[in-house]
């Protein structure tokens, strides 16, 4: 018999971490306001909520949607990304960042990603730019911000607009200022594994009042606010929050603010503990980084510093100790088979690819991204999930006991 839990030993933890999703009376008294009232649709209760996400994150404007993939959708739309455009995506995030760009009629064309900080390489970013690109979409991964000085540098040298995926950082601040307000547009999920939740939605932030009007007609049928309910200016979509939506998310602002900086509290601790263990390693924080939230809390595993042992070997071990880890992406973006069966050759199913405004050809199959395919095939490692880091100093204590077990023990794995 061993000491780890996988050869036959005892399991540091049985208790389970926090679930997710948190909620409680503050939800029930607002979705029962609104349920009781009989006006479940697109009115004050969304209001209020866009409102208030606004200015959570120091936004001027908030209009809200159906969910975070059409949120980048209708950003796209908004700036005017369509036929015969590029936009630049990571290659190491959620198929929607890249989707959403076909969605729109444009060509997503994949970044690798810098393996310090797991956001967009801008360096490689930079040089992909060409004379059909239009807009660099990034991602603050996991929460961490990419450098924004330097994305906004670069979309001004080069004419490009800039959408920031926030769906993993409500509340995250650079500089002071919240993410998803520090390009052009910035979109966020409420999806039931995001840090507040209805099960599903999205809102996009922007400064731009042109931008928010025009989002605001795209969502809500191409009307215009103040004019006639059958008046249509723009080709829009039914895209509407509704209102039972809108009050549970309410009541999951109530405790944003909380529970983001219990995660910031929780993960600094982690850091600062599983750093000491030889092959962990941490993204990197910037310190412009004023404020940092946690969607996921994740690191880089070198299997050298186990005795060679293989992350899923790693991981399994982490598991059997009553700790819940993944490898997360096991592919990156441009490896899926929805992209890799897409080519430029003629015919309707290819589109936007074969579109004669975009005239170049594209095989995502023969495209390379090293850092981002080394972190799904070998080194990333995602721990639980963000309502983990809701758990008290013993929960945390146990992660980094469970940790330094594997390790102590990895030959006899």
């Amino acid at each position: 018999m061993g000491n780890l839990a996988l050869t036959g030993g005892k399991p540091v933890r049985s208790k389970p971490f926090v679930s997710w999703p948190v909620f409680g009376k503050e939800e029930e008294k607002k979705l029962l306001e609104v349920f009781r009232s009989g006006k479940w649709w697109y009115g004050e209760k969304v209001k209020e909520f866009e409102e208030s996400f606004a200015a959570f994150h120091k936004a001027k404007y908030a209009v809200s949607c159906c969910n975070g993939t059409v949120a980048i959708q209708i950003a796209l739309k908004t700036l005017g990304i369509g036929a015969g455009d590029e936009v630049l995506v990571p290659a190491y995030t959620f198929i929607a960042t890249a989707s959403a760009v076909i969605h729109s009629n444009a060509v997503p064309i994949f970044v690798d990603v810098d393996e310090k900080t797991i956001n967009m390489n801008l360096d490689e970013a930079e040089k992909l730019i060409t004379d059909k690109t239009r807009a660099i979409m990034v991602v603050h991964f996991a929460g961490l911000p990419i450098d924004m000085d330097r994305v906004n540098a670069i979309a001004k040298k080069h004419n490009l607009k800039v959408v920031e995926d926030a769906a993993h950082s409500w509340g995250t601040q650079w500089k002071g200022k919240g993410a998803g307000a520090l390009g052009d547009m910035g979109t966020f999920s409420f999806q039931m594994s995001k840090n507040i939740t209805a099960g599903e939605g999205g809102i996009i932030l922007t400064d731009n009042k042109e931008y928010a009007d025009r989002a605001r007609s795209i969502t809500n049928c191409g009307r215009h606010v103040g004019q006639p309910w059958y008046a249509h200016y723009l080709v829009g979509g039914n895209y509407r929050l509704t209102e039972l939506q809108a009050a549970v998310l309410l009541g999951q602002m109530t405790r944003l603010e909380k529970h983001l900086l219990k995660r910031q509290e929780n993960a600094e601790f982690l850091n600062a503990e599983l750093g000491k263990i030889p092959g962990i390693v941490f993204p990197k924080t910037d310190k412009r980084v004023t404020r940092r939230a946690y969607h996921l809390y994740l690191l880089r595993y070198m299997q050298n510093e186990f005795g060679g042992l293989p992350r899923e070997k790693f991981i399994e071990a982490l598991k059997a100790e009553g700790l819940p880890a993944s490898g997360g992406y096991l592919t990156p973006v441009h490896k899926n088979h929805c992209f890799l069966e897409l080519k430029s050759a003629r015919g309707k199913e290819n589109c936007p690819l074969s579109c004669p405004y975009y005239g170049k050809k594209v095989d995502y199959s023969k495209i390379s991204m090293p850092v981002a395919e080394k972190l799904c095939k070998e080194q990333m490692v995602w721990l639980g999930n963000h309502s983990m880091l809701l758990g008290s100093k013993k929960d945390m204590q146990d992660i980094v006991k469970i940790v330094k077990k594997v390790h102590k023990y990895q030959k006899e794995i």
